[in-house]
């Protein structure tokens, strides 16, 4: 059994210089999840639409290729006709054209000609329709399509990989589209993506290197990563770790347990749908005002009010500058929170003396149109 167990490891790991380090900080508190992940998923083929019509289009130029050298071939041996004329009266016949035989046929060459034009008409009649389902189906303006949205994935930088499609996903996916942000969507099931063409998407497993790559993961800002299970989540977060390590990684946990295993296997941050959504009940039903106001501060399309982190760059004109000489609540009406330092300490609540030094992320409140103001203020080079 413990060969075995090796064995699968093994396998699962080949290849992937991050994983066997990864595996070995994992094993003692993971237990068999990687072992059966990797038996349920490592065996999983996908098969490119290119690769299929290429095949397919193979397939129909090989069957017309053999007829047309069936008949010239015959016609040499059974009549003794040259190349030209050989290669003229069987395309004549399989295309049921009609003209005249260019010379008398025996009576061997009419016997062949009946089994070419059955076999042969009846082949190219296939061709000919399977050609057509082609173009009439849309499969070769998919292929195109396929190649542009590989163009545009390639083409992506400091953008989020979401992986997985389901609610969660589709949640993810509408909050970083209203707010601009670039990102693709990886999932193994085509049919969660019907219907959002205006979505940058690979069909695939998240868990495999190769995915994560045709995503950009080495270029990307962000991974999120909400499939069904913790174990897929955990295979993701392997993978994405070794590829990047300054991935920022986000990761979803059904179960307690699994929080501290996703830490351990190099997820920035864990989130517990349950967990949370227990506490936001639980406060609806104590502090109910509170949870309102943070409802409509936070809820993306409000625009009254919004609340947003903004980041001083380097060069950025708020750099030295306190908040009562930057005018940001007296000049914009907006009411900064916190301020995280670089450093990483947070000031909740700062004074008007509080100084604003590059690296550090306000947390403010106020309006969206506001807020964009002191957006463009923290940008390098902006005053």
């Amino acid at each position: 059994m413990k060969s075995n167990h090796n064995k699968l490891k093994r396998r699962r790991f080949k290849g992937s210089p991050a994983y066997p380090a990864a595996f070995r900080n994992l094993s003692y508190a993971t237990g068999g999840l990687i072992v059966l992940h990797s038996k349920s998923f490592s065996s999983i083929i996908l098969v490119k639409p290119m690769k299929e019509i290429q095949n397919k289009l193979f397939q129909i130029l090989a069957l017309i290729t053999f007829i047309i050298a069936f008949g010239t071939v015959g016609y040499i041996m059974v009549e003794g006709w040259n190349l030209l004329d050989s290669i003229y009266m069987t395309i004549t016949t399989i295309t049921t054209v009609g003209y005249r035989e260019i010379h008398e046929l025996s009576l061997k060459g009419r016997i062949f000609t009946i089994f070419l034009i059955v076999g042969g008409v009846g082949t190219v009649l296939y061709a000919l329709s399977a050609g057509a389902r082609i173009i009439l189906e849309g499969e070769l303006k998919d292929i195109f399509g396929r190649r542009k949205l590989e163009k545009k994935i390639k083409d992506l930088y400091d953008h989020y990989i979401v992986c997985g499609y389901g609610r969660m996903g589709k949640i993810i996916c509408r909050e970083l589209k209203a707010e601009g942000v670039k990102f693709v969507v990886i999932d193994k099931d085509p049919r969660m993506l019907e219907e959002k063409e205006d979505i940058l998407f690979l069909i695939g497993d998240a868990a495999h290197d190769n995915t994560l790559k045709e995503g950009g993961v080495e270029r990307a800002k962000g991974l999120i990563s909400v499939l069904s299970t913790d174990a897929e989540n955990l295979f993701v977060v392997l993978s994405a770790r070794g590829l990047n390590p300054n991935l920022l990684i986000i990761a979803r946990a059904a179960e307690e347990d699994s929080e501290q295993k996703l830490l351990r296997g190099g997820a920035t941050k864990v989130i517990s749908p349950y967990h949370i959504g227990a506490l936001r009940m639980a406060h609806t039903v104590l502090k109910p005002t509170v949870v309102d106001f943070i409802e409509f501060a936070t809820k993306s399309g409000n625009i009254e009010l919004q609340m947003q982190e903004i980041a001083i760059q380097e060069g950025s004109s708020l750099i030295g500058l306190t908040l009562e000489q930057c005018g940001i609540g007296r000049d914009l009406g907006a009411i900064i929170v916190a301020i995280k330092q670089s450093t990483g300490d947070t000031k909740f609540n700062p004074t008007f003396r509080s100084t604003l030094n590059a690296g550090d992320t306000l947390i403010a409140l106020g309006e969206i149109s506001k807020l964009r103001v002191i957006e463009e203020m923290a940008k390098a080079g902006r005053s």
